[in-house]
């Protein structure tokens, strides 16, 4: 008896298993779909236990005054945990609606008690490449509550936004862009995107396009990663000398005190290619594609989020192979030159 009671449980706990991944797939699926259907993001998921992540494309656009001011005052909550005895004052801290227009915020709360724990702000920056306009997301400011550090939050403030993006943008490479002074940030961009430079690895160049949208960020730019005018800029290694004088100052730190990368490579670069006493930052410019989203879904994202996996697999296909026929079998919108048909507007009989 007591080895059937022992296989009923084990029986339960097993099905018990089963619901809660289902559970947790269906609310990927939800959510990659809201992301596609959106014109503009404003999603809200649950990555890990306990704790819910929004991301919010455009706040400055898309929120009412009310919305807008609760959210900046979230963020200040966890700038003030990081930095209690600094502020900060530059892009989307200030409030401004026009620069919090062109943020996409990725921000991480307690599922109980809607306390904020930590945040990244990524920026749309325009610039000019082979002549035609492009866009660079900045991959911004990213800011965690010094006690919830070490619960594996980085894959989602990294990476997430980003594979959206490159998702909800149906797979076209996008570039990106990274200003820090820390090393483990300067390994992560290096090991998740493709193209990157600068970076340690040998087969990082600088190539033309990278060196057009350098200059196009440098020339236009600066304030949305708090870099002040008088700021230097070495074209030939990329990186920004006395840096910390445009309202980031606080941000600023010693080479012993930025955290370091598990592979003593960015850490033995940055100490190389920066000079901390002055305040140099590194800029580095990069693509997400196929093979980079490959790498974040590997290398990234915990093996335990097999939901999460699956729920991103389910959305390529989905963008490339379904959702197209599903838009044009909708009679309800417009879809390339087809019209909707809706009596009574002139479009239908």
């Amino acid at each position: 008896m007591a080895l059937i009671s022992s296989g009923n449980s084990a029986i339960r706990r097993a099905l018990g298993q089963v619901r809660s991944a289902a559970g947790c797939l269906g609310g990927y699926g939800v959510f990659w779909l809201k992301a596609l259907r959106q014109p503009t993001i404003d999603l809200t998921i649950r990555t890990h236990a306990g704790l819910v992540t929004r991301i919010v494309e455009t706040p400055g656009l898309s929120l009412s005054e009310v919305e807008l001011g609760e959210l900046v005052s979230q963020l200040r909550v966890v700038a003030a945990k990081t930095l209690p005895e600094e502020s900060l004052t530059y892009g989307i801290f200030s409030g401004d609606r026009e620069r919090l227009s062109r943020a996409i915020v990725t921000l991480i709360s307690e599922e109980a008690t809607g306390r904020p724990i930590a945040f990244n702000a990524l920026s749309v920056m325009e610039v000019e490449l082979d002549g035609e306009p492009v866009e660079v997301t900045h991959l911004g400011l990213v800011m965690v509550d010094p006690e919830e550090r070490g619960r594996g939050l980085s894959w989602v403030l990294y990476g997430l936004t980003a594979l959206v993006l490159f998702v909800r943008d149906g797979l076209r490479p996008k570039w990106i862009s990274n200003v820090t002074q820390v090393p483990s940030v300067v390994g992560m961009v290096s090991q998740t995107f493709s193209d990157v430079f600068p970076s340690p690895h040998p087969d990082a160049r600088q190539s033309f396009a990278h060196l057009q949208l350098a200059r196009g960020i440098m020339s236009r730019h600066r304030a949305v990663f708090g870099v002040g005018e008088e700021a230097g800029f070495d074209e030939a290694r990329f990186v920004i000398t006395n840096a910390y004088t445009g309202g980031s100052d606080a941000l600023k730190k010693t080479f012993e005190a930025a955290p370091k990368h598990r592979d003593e490579q960015y850490n033995a670069f940055c100490a190389r290619e920066l000079d901390y006493a002055r305040g140099d930052d590194v800029l580095q410019l990069g693509r997400i594609d196929l093979a980079g989203a490959r790498r974040y879904l590997l290398s990234e994202v915990p093996s335990g989020s097999l939901p999460a996996l699956l729920g991103t697999g389910a959305a390529l296909a989905l963008q490339r192979l379904v959702l197209p026929a599903v838009h044009w079998m909708d009679d309800t919108r417009p879809f390339g030159i087809l019209r909707p048909r809706i009596p009574g507007n002139g479009n239908g009989p």
